[in-house]
């Protein structure tokens, strides 16, 4: 089933929506599984990496404002939308969720759990909102020089969607230096294994929040997954964050 383009309610992505169809997500769920994460190439035209990075200095359009160093998190900061989360975001949330619920569900049939997740995220949202996880979480980030953000999981309650998103707003080696996007599996009993993930202007990846089934030579078995960012050397680096279940 084809998920329905996005519309432009705030106009930050110029005279077209944008349209998750074009994307091989074949490719995409294959590497999901192989992995633990997808690289999408770019998802977002500049004119709407600039709008969202000027939505940062808007707080009517936040309920939380994190410094990271205050929580041994790393250093730079971050806030999360309050609702209603503004047009693009809202419709950038769903339509990913719409494409990423199958992959969740056969994640949970490889795990053996019985419980699935609806197609549709408003209905996901309903079941996290009766399990008291009614705060928005989608977020942006922003990080100078010297900056950097801990290997950590977005978990926020008992209900977590299996994956994420990442957008990079700023382009590499223009607007920033360093700050590269970092991703590590712990395999039982072995050393854990990191990945670099390059991105781009309007670049997206999706990966693991925590969790994910591997297969080996003795079947189905978990590694946990954990994501940061390395330090930024110049510049600035703003992100934006898709995450699919809401927090208490």
């Amino acid at each position: 089933m084809s998920a329905p383009a996005i519309a432009n309610p705030v106009g930050v992505v110029g005279p077209d929506p944008v349209n998750l169809d074009r994307f091989d997500w074949d490719r995409l769920s294959a590497a999901l599984h192989e992995r633990g994460f997808a690289a999408m190439g770019p998802l977002l035209k500049s004119s709407a990496c600039r709008s969202l990075q000027d939505m940062y200095d808007d707080d009517a359009l936040f309920r939380s404002h994190i410094h990271m160093a205050r929580h041994g998190f790393g250093r730079g900061e971050y806030k999360y939308f309050a609702g209603p989360l503004p047009g693009l975001i809202a419709d950038l949330r769903r339509a990913f969720y719409e494409r990423l619920a199958p992959v969740a569900n056969q994640w949970l049939e490889m795990l053996g759990r019985e419980d699935r997740f609806p197609a549709d995220h408003a209905a996901y949202l309903a079941r996290c909102h009766r399990a008291g996880q009614r705060h928005p979480t989608p977020l942006l980030l922003r990080y100078g020089p010297e900056d950097y953000n801990c290997l950590h999981q977005d978990l926020y309650g008992d209900h977590v969607f299996p994956f994420q998103v990442a957008i990079l707003l700023n382009t590499p080696d223009k607007d920033f230096t360093g700050g590269e996007f970092i991703l590590t599996e712990q395999r039982p009993r072995m050393q854990s294994r990191a990945e670099v993930v390059p991105l781009g202007l309007g670049h997206a990846v999706i990966f693991a929040v925590n969790e994910r089934p591997a297969t080996g030579k003795r079947g189905v078995y978990r590694t946990r997954m954990r994501h940061g960012v390395s330090r930024v050397l110049s510049g600035r680096r703003h992100v934006l964050g898709l995450i699919f279940h809401d927090a208490v």
